[in-house]
């Protein structure tokens, strides 16, 4: 009988090259610290949030407690009468409105000028432009007042004219009192020209992330320009484009000295926006809060806590339209 004999096992495969993953670099001392540190500055941000928030509803608290008048709907602000009457009415409705047509004028036109410099313009044009924009978000805010109280001012008093032959129809462009165009149409023209670079700095970058084969892919299938602009790189950065507008909207809410120094405040919701008066929550608080006593200075402080949860709400919404178009928002990345 023959004998059997154990057959060789094969050999062993080669071992892969060693990887370096993360569970082997967080054992590193540097990665420890950069971790921590992460994670410390994230907490702290939240913790300084949360102090922001408690301190203004302390302070506001106090404030609403004493006055007369419903906060949200009383239309003065009194907070030294006897008794103290003041409310957010007007502020409110002046802050939305300007920022509205603030946003309405700047977005399209900060979108066309992201689209030229990154898609249209020659390399040799668009570097100066672009250099220009970028330079325009560093102004300082009262030098847009000043620009605006000096020039912007005098010559919108023409543009308004004009709206109200031809627009006054609409009720909103209707001019029913004469003064000098001191508005809050005129308060978003100039928010517009502040917001823009802001808008057009951040389209643009988002823009040129546009992957170049998708582009090529749609010119090679025929595409004219504006199709490959319209199928390719509008969708890509819609999230981007969205995401820039807040920030554009950020400033617009809570613009002080330029604001300041262009309307003329006075406490009466018009749907007239062409008519001189109006008031916005930073405005209203860069002009009172030097004569302000402390209960005064409670009572700015409870609306600057309604501009606090108005912009919270703002990024929120902006939070969720963004998640709503995962493909395009990086959460899938």
């Amino acid at each position: 009988m023959a004998s059997t004999t154990p057959t060789d096992t094969p050999p062993a495969p080669p071992a892969p090259p060693e990887r370096v993953t993360l569970a082997k670099t967080t054992g590193r001392a540097g990665d420890k610290v950069f971790v921590g540190l992460s994670r410390g500055s994230g907490i702290l941000l939240l913790v300084i949030m949360a102090s922001i928030a408690v301190f203004l509803s302390y302070r506001a608290a106090i404030a609403i407690s004493k006055d007369e008048g419903n906060f949200l709907t009383t239309f003065d602000w009194n907070p030294a009468g006897d008794p103290p009457v003041f409310g957010i009415a007007v502020l409110l409705f002046g802050t939305v409105v300007s920022s509205i047509i603030a946003m309405v004028i700047a977005v399209p036109i900060a979108v066309g000028i992201a689209l030229f410099i990154s898609h249209y313009a020659p390399r040799k044009l668009a570097a100066p432009i672009a250099y220009v924009v970028d330079l325009l978000a560093a102004v300082p805010s009262i030098v847009y007042g000043i620009w605006g109280a000096l020039v912007l001012v005098p010559y919108m008093e023409g543009l308004n004219l004009w709206l109200d032959q031809f627009f006054g129809w609409t009720y909103i462009f209707e001019k029913t009192e004469v003064g000098v165009a001191r508005s809050l149409f005129t308060v978003g023209v100039l928010l517009a020209i502040m917001i823009l670079p802001i808008v057009t700095s951040v389209s643009r970058e988002v823009f040129l992330q546009v992957p170049k084969m998708n582009e090529e892919a749609a010119l090679a299938l025929g595409a004219t320009r504006w199709e490959v602009i319209r199928l390719s790189v509008l969708p890509f950065g819609r999230s981007g484009i969205i995401s820039a507008s807040m920030l554009g909207l950020g400033r617009a809410l809570g613009e002080t000295m330029a604001v300041a120094t262009v309307l003329s405040p006075s406490f009466i919701i018009s749907l007239h926006v062409l008519n001189p008066g109006g008031g916005t929550f930073a405005q209203n608080i860069a002009a009172k809060f030097g004569e302000a006593d402390e209960f005064g200075r409670d009572a700015l402080i409870a609306s600057g806590l309604v501009l606090f949860v108005l912009t919270l709400l703002v990024n929120g919404a902006a939070r969720l339209i963004i998640a709503r178009r995962k493909e395009y928002s990086g959460a899938n990345a």
